[in-house]
């Protein structure tokens, strides 16, 4: 809460609840005095309303602020910045490590300055759910799960022994063990209030007040569909805001989605989000809210509404909201809330305005239409999320792609090749991962019990999954487990090699682990395109296994479908998947479920006791985080030998105040990337190649190839994250003409070699680096290392035609100037190479959005000077910028020095 609390319309109300009263911001009292008619504001946007006039404190918040909200509605867009104060921050383990370790480098940076080291520490509430460090090393067995367990104990010791050193030494700081389920899920089902609640010292009543929430994931989003706002920010905007900053943040367009009609028999919630994803992309809404509205919401649960909130960053955009009604009561109910919380979220919605109403259309800046009845049956791949097939049209759709994206001959697409010791051969397309994973899916009953059903029907039939194919299934939270057990699927499941292999999230971002060596040789040695089909929301290239180059996303049922006929080249609308045993033709239509049958089910299995059972002791964890032992001093123990934690070097050499923006000169381009350049291709992510700088510096610390772990278990090492960064085996640097992998050419000796190698020597010569790409820059995971990483390598500017919102931000985070084109210009049109040196002048006194001269000097001696224009959006971003980056702002201004 803000240190002095002003009241410039007079909002401060109280409601009474049960017998119990609370101090709120009333929207409508506001209205009446002084805002104005707020009646056809976004739901969303309320949400910030009612979050400026609770913080009004006349200087982060000002009521020029607060009137910016009313006036939003005269043309629906804005050029308003405005400090928003998140209730509570979400943390997952992959990201959150890096960000404890700063927290650990900041209080050591502090107690180096000579300042108190226990002003560092989170003063919003924080919680870190530990859910990516799973691998999916065993499957198909029913002691895979146990054996995946100590895997994960075993490799990732150093890390939870440091996240039991923070849960111990930091206040506001709570930590979910390992084995409970993926962070979102446990967001949604437990963490969430939907109406938050808490006592200052300015009231003997406790405010009350909208639950909102950002996280170090980027499906953050997740929660939206249960009414909360929340999105994805990077690491270091979570550490910021855990230490009292806040969100500095435009006053977003706000894209209407109406919603009508029900969906259809056999179509999921997974059709319909794969059809949202494609639809909005087209249109375009990176840096804009989405809100969902219409009768449509009559008929769609509070699962399947998490499912499309979930993926608002595959189509873009910062967060997907779904108001609270009568549907998030009652999952507030199922999942085991508190009868008063409920009571409380529902009295303070309809006092605030912010229940759902269909007679009632809020104003927005543009409004998008969707019948549920038009759905089909879908899938996305083979590498971009917002790329959609109908399922009838996917075996055609991949026999296209073969010559186009994977340039295979027409001659070799038929091309088979025999597996080592086994009757059966490999072919381009063969599916060789079938798994159920990821926060996307495994939080719907619906498609769960779908899956279940569909399996019970197979193996009743007589059909067996494929054996080149890796199944695996990674609930989203043990409840999972206890609904399937229930209803006697997962012993079906179980048949098909679908046993659960982990909770958390495992093949969505890599973790899928290693394909059976003779599968993967197989692959490598023919060069096969082989598949994956999974339920998660990224499909990226090199993303999932560095075995397959096509990538599908699918609903969980069809990923057991894709399982029984093995490949991509069966057409699952109209071909058999296979012999029953009573040697007939077997049909998906055979075997897929009916709407009644999984909802008879879902009915008969799910209860609130199942949630109030898993939930109720979530923080003692597993025998093994209970028997980890960890330190309780207020700085931490940096171990020198540690190849998982080591102090970062951000603080090195500060000074006690800021030395201000210096131009750019004589910079050298480290790396010219084309359009759609994820953040998977920047950030370390998945497996660590023995081959690289990454490997081959834990090999000179003793680390064996086999105990590599991935980058993601590794990012609390700087020294491992600088050397994987832009090291993806799928990134194409246009330097090297387009070649794949993380080279570079070091131009003053014309060798290739790997980008870390090419930074290092430039460091030595004191020679800045920029880095060039095209349109959708950063477009991802909300990766801090990809940030992080940039500034390590030595890159002072990234310049390209347009970036991706979090990534964009990150960069600012880091002190990496981003950069857009204009004019335009582009590298395309600038012919750029990769000899080229670039000054970049006008950084002091630099504004938002400011435009700046950019000379290039050619190899043949020519200069050219273009403009190009500053991606720092914002007064707060220039002054995180000026002082090198915002862990420099906060830490000087918590010194005093600022």
């Amino acid at each position: 809460m803000a240190q002095q609390r002003l009241d410039s319309f007079k909002s401060h109300q109280t409601l009474a609840v049960d017998g119990k009263t609370y101090k709120y911001c009333s929207l409508p009292e506001a209205s009446k005095n002084g805002l104005g008619d707020i009646s056809r504001l976004p739901m969303t946007l309320k949400v910030l309303l009612e979050n400026l006039l609770r913080h009004e404190d006349g200087n982060l918040v000002t009521a020029d602020d607060v009137r910016a909200l009313p006036a939003w509605l005269k043309s629906k867009t804005s050029t308003q910045e405005i400090a928003f104060h998140p209730a509570r921050v979400l943390m997952q383990d992959f990201t959150g490590v890096p960000a404890v370790v700063d927290l650990a480098a900041m209080r050591q940076a502090m107690t180096d300055m000579g300042g108190d080291a226990k002003k560092i520490n989170p003063l919003t509430p924080v919680d870190l759910v530990i859910d990516h460090s799973m691998m999916v090393d065993h499957f198909g067995s029913a002691d895979a799960l146990q054996k995946n367990v100590d895997l994960e104990f075993s490799r990732n010791m150093e890390r939870y022994q440091f996240l039991k050193w923070a849960q111990n030494s930091l206040d506001n700081f709570r930590v979910v063990p390992p084995g409970t389920g993926i962070c979102h899920q446990v967001n949604l089902e437990h963490l969430a209030k939907v109406v938050w609640s808490k006592k200052d010292s300015d009231s003997s009543d406790p405010w009350a007040y909208p639950d909102t929430v950002v996280g170090t994931d980027s499906h953050t989003t997740m929660v939206n569909g249960l009414a909360v706002l929340g999105w994805g920010v990077g690491g270091i905007e979570a550490e910021a805001a855990m230490l009292n900053q806040p969100v500095a943040m435009i006053l977003p367009d706000v894209v209407g989605f109406r919603l009508s009609g029900t969906l259809r028999e056999g179509v999921t919630a997974t059709d319909l989000v794969l059809t949202v994803v494609e639809t909005l992309r087209k249109i375009g809404v990176v840096e804009k809210f989405v809100e969902f509205f219409g009768s449509g919401l009559d008929h769609l649960g509070l699962a399947d509404r998490a499912t499309i909130a979930n993926m608002a960053p595959e189509y873009g955009a910062t967060c997907g909201f779904f108001p609270i009604d009568d549907e998030t009561i009652r999952y507030l109910r199922l999942t085991g809330r508190e009868a008063h919380q409920i009571k409380l979220v529902e009295t303070y919605a309809k006092a605030q305005g912010l229940w759902r109403d269909n007679r009632v259309e809020a104003s927005y800046t543009q409004i998008v239409e969707l019948s549920l009845d038009t759905i089909e049956p879908s899938l996305a791949g083979p590498a971009r999320p917002q790329d959609r097939i109908t399922l009838g049209k996917v075996k055609t759709n991949f026999k296209d792609q073969l010559p186009k994206i994977f340039k295979v001959p027409a001659a070799e697409a038929r091309s088979a090749a025999p597996v080592e010791g086994e009757s059966y051969q490999l072919h381009h397309g063969d599916v060789v991962i079938a798994s159920i994973t990821s926060c996307t899916n495994t939080s719907n009953p619906s498609v769960l019990i779908g899956a279940g059903i569909l399996a019970k029907k197979a193996v009743e039939l007589g059909l067996k999954s494929k054996p080149w194919v890796k199944t695996s299934l990674a609930p989203g939270s043990q409840v999972v487990t206890d609904y399937l057990e229930q209803s006697g699927l997962q012993a079906y499941l179980d048949q098909l090699g679908f046993q659960t292999v982990g909770y958390g999230c495992a093949t969505c971002i890599g973790n899928s682990g290693p394909l059976p060596e003779k599968i993967s040789k197989t692959i490598n040695d023919s060069n096969l395109v082989a598949a994956a089909v999974l339920s998660g929301n990224r499909n990226f290239e090199g993303r999932i296994s560095p075995d397959v180059k096509a990538n599908y996303l699918a609903s969980p049922p069809l990923v057991v479908a894709y399982a029984l006929a093995g490949s991509m080249n069966v057409d699952l609308a109209t071909e058999s998947l296979g012999k029953g045993k009573d040697g007939k033709d077997v049909f998906l239509k055979d075997i897929w479920p009916s709407n009644h049958e999984i909802s008879s089910t879902i009915s008969m299995t799910l209860n609130p006791e199942m949630f109030k059972k898993r939930y109720d002791n979530v923080a003692l964890g597993p025998k093994q985080w209970q028997a980890i032992k960890a330190s309780k001093g207020l700085t931490f123990d940096w171990v020198d030998s540690s190849t998982y934690v080591r102090n970062p070097p951000y603080f090195e050499k500060m000074s006690k105040t800021a030395v201000g923006i210096q131009d750019i000169v004589g910079a050298r381009p480290l790396a010219i990337l084309g359009d759609s350049v994820t953040t998977d291709h920047i950030s370390p992510a998945g497996n660590i190649s023995a081959k690289g700088p990454a490997g081959s510096y834990l090999q000179g610390h003793g680390v064996k190839a086999v105990d590599f772990n991935s980058y993601g278990a590794r990012r609390g090492n700087h020294e491992v994250m600088m050397r994987g960064t832009f090291a993806n085996i799928r990134i194409k640097n246009e330097m090297l003409g387009g070649k794949e992998g993380g080279n570079t050419k070091f131009i003053p000796s014309g060798e290739e070699m790997s980008i870390y190698d090419a930074a290092m020597r430039y460091k030595e010569q004191k020679t800045p680096l920029v880095v060039i790409g095209g349109k959708e820059y950063g477009t991802g995971s909300s990766r801090d290392w990809a940030a992080k990483g940039t500034n390590l390598l030595g890159v002072r500017a990234v310049i390209v035609e347009s970036f991706e919102r979090i990534h964009r931000s990150n960069l600012i985070g880091m002190g990496v100037l981003p950069l857009f084109f204009v004019d335009g210009q582009d590298r395309k049109k600038l012919k750029l190479s990769g000899d080229e040196v670039f000054d970049i002048k006008g950084l002091k006194g630099m504004k938002p959005r400011q435009r700046l001269n950019c000379t290039i000097h050619r190899a043949n001696g020519s200069v050219e000077n273009i403009q190009v224009q500053s991606a720092i959006f914002s007064e707060d971003e220039l002054a995180y910028f000026d002082n090198g980056g915002i862990l420099q702002y906060v830490l000087r201004r918590l010194s005093g020095n600022i």
